[in-house]
């Protein structure tokens, strides 16, 4: 389950100036593995790698971090290097937005507003049934926010993720669910800001790949090579399927970190990639931008975690995919900079802090100094 309710602790380390050395532009080549020659070193990042290999941020995995296009940093522990490939859990959430942008510029699909169940009916007749199911809209699936009762972090929930994962139909699972309800205490969707309720729900975004191979009526995983993976040359990955064969967007995929990093790279470029418009900027643009609270001062897009992340009085927003252990994807646009966690901290208290406190007190400060 993922869990993002946590309270940053705040350290102070000493600001150091980073120099940045021109190392080839990600969209201009086939691999963005720094020569070690050309490693940073500068005592703050020193002071980071010290306190990984010591333990004190628990099963770090890799670091890397693009300034501009360019690799400029890049660390790996834990026995792993530039072939690893990283599980960071429900990072890979985040493929199902990008896939169903792709299927949406492409015609397959005609908006974010599309009625899910229009790209489901092999999955009718379907339990509950209310009329309102009908209405369900792929955003409200990419968004976290559907009318179905559907919520990972409470454990009563009907649609909690584990109670999926011993279902055989995924998909099925989720459409079958009751309608939510909400008692007198808490905040129904028309009283918040933006008219969404947030609920942290796996089966739904789950549900988002099935709706996308419905629609462009091929294995979405021959559409996510073709597509997305080819162009951006990322070609070791072990992807995951459900029990009936779906490509899952539960979480999971294993991808190297440098091609994690591509695609925070591939949003910072607005979607080109190789002068090659990869998704849209529209897209690009709408995933991004918030459509809802969320919970620790985040908001969220579609599929897309949305914070703010540095010094105090000097944060800077961030859009990011995020997974258990604490493993991060991230686009800070003000600063045209790419950044990638990945850890092994799965289920820890304090996952999301110990990354958040790398973003906070080395990544974030180091960079904004070198800008002076």
């Amino acid at each position: 389950m993922h869990n993002l309710r946590v309270r940053l602790s705040k350290f102070s380390y000493p600001l150091f100036i980073l120099l940045f050395f021109n190392i080839s532009c990600f969209s201009q080549i086939k691999n963005v593995s720094a020569d070690p020659a050309q490693q940073l070193s500068h005592p703050q990042l020193k002071k980071l790698d010290s306190l990984i290999l010591a333990n004190d941020f628990g099963r770090m995995t890799s670091i890397l971090v693009a300034k501009d296009g360019k690799l400029i940093y890049e660390k790996y522990y834990q026995d792993t290097d530039a072939n690893t490939l990283h599980n960071t859990r429900s990072a890979t959430k985040t493929f199902g937005s990008i896939l169903a942008g792709i299927a949406i510029d492409q015609g397959y699909i005609s908006s974010e507003k599309a009625l899910i169940m229009d790209y489901l009916k092999h999955k009718e007749p379907y339990k509950n049934p209310d009329p309102r199911k009908e209405k369900i809209t792929l955003e409200d699936l990419l968004t976290m926010s559907s009318i179905l009762e559907c919520d990972d972090n409470n454990s009563a929930s009907r649609g909690q993720e584990e109670r999926m994962y011993v279902i055989e139909d995924w998909t099925q699972f989720y459409i079958d669910l009751p309608i939510q309800g909400f008692a007198p205490w808490q905040t129904k969707p028309e009283e918040s800001p933006y008219g969404r309720n947030f609920r942290y729900c796996t089966a739904g975004a789950n549900a988002v790949n099935e709706i996308v191979q419905s629609a462009i009526k091929v294995k979405l995983e021959n559409f996510t090579k073709t597509q997305l993976f080819d162009p951006l040359e990322i070609t070791d990955y072990k992807l995951q399927f459900s029990p009936t064969g779906v490509m899952i967007n539960s979480g999971g995929h294993n991808i190297k970190s440098s091609d994690f990093l591509k695609l925070a790279q591939l949003y910072l470029n607005k979607g080109k990639w190789n002068g090659q418009q990869i998704i849209s900027e529209e897209w690009v643009e709408k995933s991004t931008t918030p459509k809802l609270d969320a919970f620790n001062d985040l908001k969220y897009g579609y599929l897309f975690w949305l914070g703010q992340f540095g010094p105090e009085g000097k944060k800077q927003k961030a859009f990011f995919m995020s997974g258990n252990g604490g493993n991060k994807v991230m686009g800070f646009p003000d600063l045209n900079l790419a950044v990638v966690i990945t850890s092994r901290n799965y289920n820890t208290r304090n996952m999301h802090q110990i990354s958040h406190q790398i973003l906070d007190e080395f990544v974030i400060p180091t960079i904004l100094e070198s800008s002076k």
